[in-house]
């Protein structure tokens, strides 16, 4: 495979380690709602993301859910799985279609024994996913939704490299944690700002600079060890 990889982690390989997976990939594309892991499932495929983005999801037995992860070109779905034997209790799928390069579960597996490489830069990935998580938990509870809002987009907005984000209502609730006339009002807010432009099911980043401003300061946590990662440079 000759192509360039969009795929962050792909990239921040070395050469045999890449080809070694690269080997066993195919690249496949991924509509809205494609479901790419299951509740308490080992997955029959990991993804290398190449563009859209994924949302890990938590589920609660009364009917809600929440979202507890992203992950866009920088990521590998499929990855907590490799750590050991407990089953992962979210559900994975996509949130913003895009694309990937699908392996067999049990070859990225055996890549993750075998190749010291492979392993250290999964785990460095579950590290950086796993902090973010601890940050996002303390948003939820100790900030805003309007401040919460600004923080998720820019999230998304760094993965994606868009200013035009197509997210559904129903989505951006799931991810506040609140209810539909919830973001209806924290959207509109951001919107009179001058920040977003809002309609149903589409978002447009209009002023970057002050989204930023906007933002509680678990943002600039999130988007430093996304950084960190591998060393990016964001606008």
């Amino acid at each position: 495979m000759s192509t360039p990889v969009a795929n962050l982690f792909l990239s921040s390989l070395s050469a045999p380690s890449r080809e070694l997976l690269l080997a066993h990939s195919t690249a496949v594309h991924l509509p809205l709602r494609t479901v790419l892991y299951e509740p308490e499932v080992t997955p029959p495929h990991a993804y290398f993301m190449t563009s859209g983005i994924a949302s890990v999801v938590a589920s609660m037995v009364e009917g809600g859910t929440a979202e507890v992860g992203v992950i866009g070109h920088e990521g590998v779905v499929g990855s907590l799985h490799l750590l050991g034997p407990a089953k992962v209790p979210t559900r994975c799928f996509m949130q913003l279609e895009g694309s990937a390069l699908r392996i067999p579960f049990t070859e990225l597996q055996k890549a993750y024994r075998s190749t010291g490489e492979i392993r250290d830069r999964i785990l460095e990935f579950v590290q950086e996913q796993a902090l973010s998580l601890s940050q996002v938990a303390a948003c939820h509870r100790l900030h805003d939704a309007e401040e919460r809002l600004a923080r998720w987009l820019l999230m998304v907005q760094d993965r994606t490299q868009s200013n035009v984000l197509n997210l559904t209502q129903e989505f951006l609730a799931e991810m506040l944690g609140a209810q539909r006339t919830t973001v209806t009002m924290v959207a509109g807010a951001l919107q009179r700002s001058g920040l977003i432009e809002y309609q149903r099911g589409h978002v447009k980043i209009l002023n970057r600079e002050s989204l930023e401003a906007a933002a509680c300061d678990c943002y600039q946590v999130t988007k430093s060890l996304f950084l960190n990662l591998y060393k990016q440079d964001l606008p």
